[in-house]
């Protein structure tokens, strides 16, 4: 078998153990997405972790490094589906767009509780890596809603505080309803949305480029 013929047999191999790997560390970032639900971080030992993983401790450093990159990638994976959920609206007219994206983060901070609350509030204490990863989301949430109301992603500086402010708002009102459950989802974000609404029509009295969406109908 000449070297092209070797080159040929191995890539498939390779790719399959490649697969396999990615497969791996998945399983693995749902199992403690699952643990970190219901156990806080410094009460889980790598111990705790590989048993109810089923797999040796051994493994999780080899995808993760520690717990702390275990606990990070776990975090980079739920704002993953955080925001995949919020942005996925590409199709819809602009208020539906609005609407979805909002609706979408309340779901997943609705079923998804501990790492949402990690996610807005910095992760175990003041966790730099956290934080920045909290301001990736910001970010991103930031160019779904400013592509659904101006049609564009760059952000003029009067609009991003603005935004940023009712962003904030959007963290606050979620910890406390999924902290209480007093409001159904569709009420709170009525409330969001309406307050998005206000935001932008605000937006525009100090900057004209960017225009509000016509206000719609109360739902």
């Amino acid at each position: 078998m000449n070297n092209s013929q070797q080159r040929g047999t191995g890539a498939p191999r390779v790719a399959r153990a490649t697969e396999r790997s990615q497969v791996r560390r998945a399983e693995l970032i749902a199992t403690g997405r699952r643990l970190f639900a219901d156990t806080s971080y410094d009460a889980l030992s790598m111990d705790d972790i590989a048993r109810q993983a089923g797999v040796a401790k051994g493994l999780i450093y080899y995808y993760f490094k520690s717990k702390r990159g275990y606990y990070l990638a776990i975090i980079e994976d739920a704002v993953a589906e955080l925001v995949r959920r919020a942005a996925s609206t590409h199709d819809l007219p602009p208020v539906e767009r609005v609407r979805h994206t909002i609706d979408g983060y309340l779901r997943y901070a609705q079923h998804h509780q501990a790492a949402y609350r990690a996610i807005v509030t910095g992760g175990v204490g003041f966790d730099a890596q956290v934080l920045a990863i909290r301001a990736e989301v910001r970010e991103r949430l930031l160019q779904t809603i400013s592509h659904a109301a101006w049609g564009r992603e760059e952000i003029p500086a009067l609009a991003r505080t603005a935004l940023v402010g009712w962003l904030s708002s959007v963290e606050g009102v979620t910890l406390e309803w999924i902290a209480r459950q007093e409001l159904d989802r569709e009420t709170v974000g009525s409330l969001l949305v309406r307050g998005l609404g206000d935001t932008l029509r605000l937006i525009e009295e100090f900057e004209p480029a960017c225009p509000a969406p016509t206000r719609p109908p109360v739902p």
